[in-house]
């Protein structure tokens, strides 16, 4: 297998999980699977590189992602959320000691406190997550396995709560077939895929913004240390149009497209990669 080949699959199981979709405001919607950012995030924080400046910002998001997989249930979840102001939540001494600070009011511990505004949240039930890593670099996807394997915390996906155990993390070959180009594709497992709308044969796939990239920066200037964020802090959010296949689906496509196939534990996962189509399930 070339190098440039060289793929990482990473089992994993959710018992509980919430992606939030940023473009929801009066309930917290969640994405069906982990977007590329979330999935990076955790990876950077299993290697102790929260903000990617070890490794370089541009080797952590150079990293190509495909995701599959599923939850059993969605339900719905009332919660009392902190309200954030601009001035954010500082520590100040009230009553003799240091305390929260929200709103002119203490944030917790005391009869009456700062604002909370209630939500109600879409959240995911047991779920078992199949991850895909693509990178040149066969040594950095070496160090990711080995901190998956050999965890030095507790790691969350998404939600800090929501806490994922790793099942198995191997390195994969692609399968060889005597074709590779097909009009119509077999999803056995719920998947993100990037392509074109007129590709699509029946346009009945939900389709989500999904962030691929998150940078946060001062002044320009990535952030180096969580110390570093403060309340005038950007967040450079980098979104892509996907389309959400769901399990056992037939993607029925106007034209043939290239796919990968690749063994797991479970069986085959297949994967499209057609630059020429401008399609791919690589996020």
């Amino acid at each position: 297998m070339d190098m440039a080949e060289k793929t990482l699959l990473i089992e994993l199981f959710q018992p509980f999980a919430q992606y939030r979709n940023p473009f929801t405001f009066y309930y917290a919607q969640t994405y069906p699977l982990p977007p590329k950012s979330t999935i990076i995030g955790m990876f950077q924080n299993a290697l102790d590189d929260w903000y990617g400046h070890k490794r370089g910002i541009e080797t952590w998001w150079n990293l190509k992602v495909s995701v599959h997989g599923g939850f059993e249930s969605v339900f719905w979840n009332y919660q009392q959320l902190i309200k954030a102001t601009k001035t954010g939540i500082s520590l100040v001494r009230f009553k003799g000691r240091p305390t929260l600070w929200n709103q002119d009011r203490p944030l917790y511990g005391y009869p009456i406190t700062s604002q909370r505004s209630p939500v109600i949240q879409q959240e995911l039930f047991n779920g078992w997550l199949y991850i895909f890593l693509r990178h040149e670099d066969e040594d950095f996807l070496e160090k990711i396995k080995s901190a998956l394997e050999n965890p030095k915390k507790i790691l969350s996906l998404g939600r800090s709560e929501d806490v994922v155990f790793v099942r198995n993390v191997e390195f994969v070959e692609r399968q060889k077939r005597d074709r590779d180009r097909f009009q119509e594709i077999g999803i056995i497992y719920p998947t993100y895929i990037k392509m074109p709308l007129d590709l699509l044969r029946k346009k009945e796939y939900p389709t989500y913004s999904v962030p691929i990239k998150v940078v946060f920066k001062n002044n320009g200037q990535p952030v180096r240390h969580r110390a570093e964020i403060t309340k005038s802090t950007f967040r450079d959010a980098n979104f892509d149009p996907v389309i959400y296949v769901g399990a056992w689906k037939y993607l029925k496509l106007t034209d043939k497209v290239k796919i990968e196939v690749y063994q797991g534990p479970i069986g085959e996962f297949k994967i499209i990669n057609d630059e020429d189509k401008n399609a791919s399930g690589w996020l």
